[in-house]
């Protein structure tokens, strides 16, 4: 099998219907691997980053000889809406206790022949991921995007409803691209008593493990889950340990004395 070239490139697929789409890719110095309990299912350091069509993060693919290919059964393909940029070729995970159903594809085309990408993004079928010896979540970094947090001394203050729920002179900026910067705040700084803690838990390849959150207690109509924290961040964010953070999406704040507009973005939309 030969490697693919250096990238970005442009991988040229045809999918139903005969429209000419896409794939970008290139590859990645970076060891990665992936475990189902004990088992390891992926160890490469060879791995390609991979944006398929229409998906905004990146996918990882490995040389066929660096993924347990004794645990893939070929399937057929998954019914439902075009998948993986036209990819014909699908593979069940077996497991000791389980099979997993259409887990694993391969690209069509020569320049990614020989390579196997697993769902990830929303269907997660292995347990744990690794960029070398740190665990990543939710999808591979993408090597194009940053994510900065700043200290900084500007004013902050949080108002839901006319209530400041935080005010302070210590925030932390979280500048992250494509999405609002958000204002990271000392805890003693936030008023959480007028709030309910849940049991919240998200996942951010770049942050880590969002698990503190909170939602609103008063009588405002606002999102639920409205607040959160990272105990624990990724050490590349250190810095917002135990800091909290709001949607700005739906709350008022207003740095250094001037109301900032709400942004509309995904997160816009309750998640419950």
């Amino acid at each position: 099998m030969t490697a693919p070239k250096p990238g970005p490139e442009a991988v040229p697929v045809v999918r139903r219907g005969g429209e000419a789409d896409s794939v970008l890719w290139e590859p990645s110095e970076r060891r990665v691997r992936a475990t189902v309990g004990e088992i390891t299912v992926v160890d490469s350091g060879r791995a390609v980053l991979v944006w398929e069509p229409g998906r905004p993060v990146p996918l990882y693919a490995f040389p066929a000889e660096d993924v347990r290919t004794d645990l893939l059964r070929r399937t057929e393909r998954p019914a439902g809406p075009r998948r993986h940029a036209g990819s014909t070729v699908f593979y069940d995970l077996v497991l000791p206790d389980r099979t997993v159903g259409a887990a694993a594809w391969t690209y069509p085309g020569e320049d990614l022949a020989g390579h196997i990408g697993f769902e990830w993004f929303g269907r997660e079928v292995l347990d744990h991921w690794y960029e070398e010896d740190e665990e990543i979540f939710v999808h591979p970094r993408d090597p194009h995007k940053r994510v900065d947090a700043l200290p900084s001394s500007r004013h902050v203050r949080i108002e839901i409803d006319g209530t400041v729920v935080a005010d302070t002179r210590a925030p932390v900026l979280l500048f992250e691209t494509g999405l609002p910067v958000r204002f990271y705040l000392p805890r003693e700084d936030v008023r959480l008593g007028l709030f309910t803690p849940t049991d919240g838990r998200t996942r951010c390849p770049y942050k880590g493990v969002a698990s503190e959150y909170w939602s609103w207690a008063g009588d405002a109509d606002v999102r639920p889950d409205i607040a959160w924290s990272y105990p624990d961040p990724l050490p590349a964010v250190g810095i917002i340990k135990d800091r909290v953070a709001f949607y700005d999406e739906s709350v008022d704040v207003v740095v250094d004395g001037v109301r900032r507009e709400r942004p509309v973005t995904y997160f816009s939309r309750p998640t419950r």
